[in-house]
């Protein structure tokens, strides 16, 4: 497969490899972007383990919680002054609270909204802001107790990132701290019985070419995988980590201090997971005079 300088490009800026590590990266792997990361990391070349493509879609995420029945939307926008937008802020909580009476994304989009479906409200809001607009995403989350958190608010319940928690015993201002450590460290699961097997499986192979790297014998490397995963279980699973407001304690630790049991959360982040695609205005303008 032919190695692209814009493929190149995209591995470095997922890595933060050099040029040629880069390009190395894809060729020993056939293109295969996923691969690359991989096996960049195993050879100790790439800085962080970034997700491919950038995050830079706008809009806002709404929180509502009824009972106990929590939701949070995701309603996209092109620019961010979209977001800033009374109107478009008005219409954003709107969906939220119809939001509580249904089941998933298409119910909500189907949902009636003031004598008008979702959808169709969103189609006229396009309309009149000039926009491109979408409900993008719908979460859910039931329990005895079910606390709500919007970081960098633009309006009451709704902000950047929208992040809902689920516990049994415990009180709100608990769960909010736990809310906030959720907004700020963004964990992969509730615990490691929530991680996908297959991600697990995949943590471990890399970190095993790491350990196979450095020459020591198959036994050694054993007991060295045992606790990196350790580490590595700490680090992506919420009752696992330490905990932002006491770093002494992990968030397990710190609910069984608070007489609670966490036993779900929701995070969603504006534009999480979308690529946007750069235009490069200068090459447009050299194509065009040539």
């Amino acid at each position: 497969m032919a190695i692209t300088a814009s493929m190149v490009k995209e591995l470095r800026e997922a890595t933060g490899a050099g040029m040629m590590d880069a390009k190395k990266a894809l060729t020993e792997n056939n293109g295969d972007m996923e691969a690359s990361v991989d096996w960049l990391r195993t050879k100790g070349l790439a800085k962080a383990a970034k997700k491919s493509g950038r995050t830079a879609a706008e809009g806002l995420v709404a929180v509502s919680v009824e009972g106990g029945r929590g939701v949070a939307v995701e309603v996209n926008s092109e620019t961010d002054f979209v977001g800033k937008n009374a109107d478009f802020q008005k219409m954003v909580a709107g969906i939220a609270t119809v939001a509580t009476g249904v089941a998933d994304i298409d119910a909500l989009k189907a949902a009636d909204m003031d004598g008008k479906s979702v959808e169709q409200t969103v189609t006229d809001a396009v309309a009149v802001i000039g926009e491109n607009m979408s409900v993008r995403r719908m979460a859910a989350l039931e329990g005895d107790t079910v606390v709500s958190y919007v970081h960098n608010a633009a309006a009451p319940g709704m902000g950047k990132i929208g992040v809902l928690v689920a516990m049994t015993g415990g009180d709100d201002a608990f769960g909010k701290q736990v809310a906030m450590h959720i907004a700020a460290v963004n964990p992969a699961s509730l615990s490691e019985d929530d991680l996908d097997a297959a991600v697990v499986e995949k943590e471990k192979q890399v970190q095993m070419d790491i350990a196979r790297e450095s020459g020591k014998p198959e036994a050694v490397i054993e007991k060295m995988i045992v606790g990196r995963m350790k580490k590595y279980m700490a680090e992506v699973t919420l009752v696992n980590q330490s905990f932002v407001v006491n770093p002494d304690l992990t968030v397990g630790a710190a609910a069984a201090e608070a007489g609670a049991t966490i036993t779900g959360f929701v995070r969603l982040e504006v534009g999480e997971g979308i690529e946007v695609v750069k235009e490069d205005f200068a090459a447009e303008v050299a194509k065009m005079n040539t």
